[in-house]
């Protein structure tokens, strides 16, 4: 599918012309139904209510829609930050081929956070009270407004994209911006990331004592960190496939490395803190608790640390390996702190709770629209390097990163 689109001067004259593609493929098709059947689901819960489409109860407030779209989905989103900081902050120029994309897989993810926020929301309708009321001693209230915040800010981020593009009068203006939006960018983060581990901490004596610790925020953005490397690898992979495009090993193996580093970092941390608060011997219980969580430390953090130092990470299938258990150790973690860690808690007071299939249905329903606005991004704007650009002639390739030589 093709669409034409062309500017015309008030002359008369033609100007440009700007061409919109977007081909459908039977998965497209497919993540098409379940964002049509997701959509059904969100007006049904707005105009009934949770309770007409979800299993939530008094005892289990938060759910699959919490855990996954907003706590996993803000922690899968930290690409982008990470991958400014790499490229735009330490100047590690060689990472510049996956910027881009790392920002614009993130900003797709916080727009999911964000309507996850709305769907799940009680009275979803008065989202807008904590932009006039001021909750500054609540922990979700900081989380909010950074989140929000932060989502502007990717908003303009890519504008500075799309305007190579379309409204391209407006794209000097947002070039000169961009220093400020990129610090402002990098910041917000680290706050919202280490706030969402604050808000377990508060819950003494609820959380499970193999994830409730005063590092909790630290936990919480250093793997918001370390799983950028592995969200990037798995995009690229998936990019390689549906836009026939793909990120050179020594660029990804290098920030793979600069992920173990964090992870490295993480683990020391999170052995020392078990040993110091005398909760080291509640990992060999072999429980499910305990079961859990060496396994979200075994196959989340010490099997990828290994990959990313050996001559696997030198290869396209040890890499995409890094990435799937790196980011299936971090959705381990979240759902872990969430159920296993708050089960035995929550279930002393007579309640169970079970997702209902419009719970899914929703939250598989975000992820397809966050992948369609994908494909449909990366095939009209320049995201992956390989597009030609509306500014071909303006722009040349040097040490791998595209520099303007307009005037």
């Amino acid at each position: 599918m093709e669409l034409v689109t062309t500017v015309v001067s008030k002359a008369g004259a033609k100007k440009s012309t700007v061409k919109w593609k977007f081909k459908m493929t039977p998965m497209r098709w497919v993540f098409t139904g379940i964002a049509a059947a997701a959509i059904a689901v969100i007006l049904v819960r707005f105009v009934l209510g949770l309770g007409a489409t979800t299993n939530l109860n008094d005892q289990w407030p938060w759910g699959l829609w919490i855990s996954f779209d907003v706590l996993l989905g803000v922690a899968l989103a930290g690409g982008g930050y990470g991958t400014a900081l790499i490229v735009y902050v330490l100047r590690r120029d060689k990472f510049y081929p996956i910027a881009r994309s790392a920002m614009l897989t993130s900003l797709l993810g916080y727009i999911v956070v964000v309507l996850g926020l709305l769907i799940e929301v009680g009275q979803w309708f008065n989202f807008w009270r904590p932009y006039v009321s001021w909750g500054h001693a609540s922990v979700l209230f900081e989380v909010f407004w950074c989140i929000s915040c932060y989502t502007v800010i990717q908003i303009l981020e890519f504008c500075e994209v799309g305007t190579e593009k379309v409204f391209k009068g407006a794209h000097k203006y947002l070039k000169k911006a961009m220093p400020v939006m990129l610090i402002i960018g990098i910041t917000l983060p680290t706050l919202h990331q280490s706030s969402l581990g604050q808000l377990f901490y508060l819950m003494v004596g609820k959380v499970n004592p193999l994830w409730w610790t005063a590092f909790l925020p630290v936990f919480f953005l250093l793997s918001s960190f370390f799983v950028g490397a592995g969200m990037i690898v798995i995009e690229s992979s998936l990019a390689g496939k549906a836009l026939n495009h793909k990120v050179e090993i020594p660029v990804l193996r290098g920030l793979v490395k600069i992920s173990a580093g964090a992870m490295i970092l993480y683990l020391m941390l999170k052995i020392t803190d078990m040993v110091v608060r005398g909760t080291f011997a509640n990992a060999f219980a072999f429980d499910l608790p305990s079961i859990m969580f060496l396994s979200e430390l075994t196959f989340g953090v010490i099997i990828p640390i290994i990959i990313a130092f050996s001559s696997l990470s030198s290869t396209r299938k040890g890499l995409i390996w890094f990435g799937i258990l790196t980011v299936s150790g971090v959705i381990m973690n979240r759902f872990d702190v969430l159920f296993t860690g708050m089960g035995k808690y929550l279930n002393q007071y007579g309640g169970s709770y079970v997702p209902a299939v419009s719970e899914f249905i929703v939250s598989l329903g975000l992820v397809s629209i966050a992948c369609l606005a994908y494909l449909f991004l990366a095939e009209n704007f320049n995201i992956l390097g390989n597009h030609e650009s509306e500014h071909a002639d303006d722009i040349e390739i040097k040490d791998g990163k595209y520099a303007s030589t307009a005037k």
